[in-house]
């Protein structure tokens, strides 16, 4: 392991220059701290700012930015103009990744930087990711592919290098939790969000709540899944979720995983636009 961090600091050494296209989640959060250890103010991290993002994501990302000592660009992306994206087609991230990439491209390009990386890890290789396509187009680097970091490697870095992100829960776009081919707009994010926002002040810590019409399914991690035997959690989760608008509530007895969603993409076939 400390061979591929040396590795990691190598490469990223060599670009002189980089913009990190930057989330705050555990990936992007190391790879911004290895490439300020290795780049110092040379490299600038890029936040995009949309409706799409996980309640607090914002202000997390600021915060590390901050922690770690690097320059903090935010700008706000627009996705939600692009029907290929609002549509839900199985290749989505596709266009969310293509709007994200397009805005490093341009800050770059206005600061004279050559490079943008991503902290797509080997991991991710695994999975369904339409936005690698995207990353491809716009000459984006996965230097954390290129050392071959795992995401649990990834993590044991963080917390030798005392990032408060080494146990931070997965996060993912708020588009992650609409059914391919359901329609996506800033109102049924927000009430995503605030729902999402509620069971966070009730101190869970893994989950998603994914959106069906008039019924939300609940994913929480499988250990968290016995709350819901408390009477009082789950009246207060029924009441505040029906007065954000939902008329069912339901658990998801599987309880959380990843990319849930995907798993009808293996079953029956899914309309892919734009690309």
């Amino acid at each position: 392991m400390e061979q591929k961090l040396e590795q990691l600091r190598s490469l990223l050494s060599q670009t002189g220059t980089a913009v990190v296209a930057f989330s705050g989640g555990v990936d992007s959060t190391f790879l911004l701290k290895v490439a300020h250890m290795a780049l110092g103010e040379s490299v600038i991290a890029m936040t995009a700012s949309s409706p799409t993002a996980p309640p607090g994501e914002l202000d997390a990302a600021r915060n590390l930015a901050r922690q770690i000592g690097c320059r903090h660009l935010v700008v706000a992306s627009h996705e939600l103009d692009n029907p290929l994206f609002t549509q839900n087609p199985a290749n989505r991230c596709y266009f969310c990744k293509d709007e994200l990439y397009r805005i490093c491209r341009r800050e770059a390009d206005r600061l004279g930087v050559k490079t943008i990386f991503d902290g797509t890890n080997l991991d991710d290789l695994k999975d369904h990711r339409p936005g690698l396509k995207a990353a491809k187009e716009w000459g984006v680097r996965h230097p954390l592919v290129e050392t071959k970091l795992t995401k649990d490697e990834i993590r044991g870095y963080s917390r030798k290098l005392n990032l408060p992100t080494w146990d931070k829960p997965a996060i993912a776009c708020l588009s992650s939790r609409f059914p391919y081919g359901t329609e996506i707009n800033v109102e049924r994010l927000e009430k995503i969000a605030s729902c999402e926002r509620f069971l966070q002040q009730l101190g869970f810590r893994e989950f998603r709540v994914r959106y069906h019409g008039d019924l939300v399914r609940i994913e929480v991690a499988p250990h968290e899944i016995n709350r819901f035997l408390e009477t009082d959690t789950r009246e207060a989760i029924v009441h505040r979720f029906k007065e954000i608008g939902f008329s069912f509530v339901s658990l998801d007895l599987q309880g959380y995983r990843t990319g849930s969603m995907n798993e009808v993409l293996a079953r029956q076939p899914i309309r892919n636009t734009g690309t």
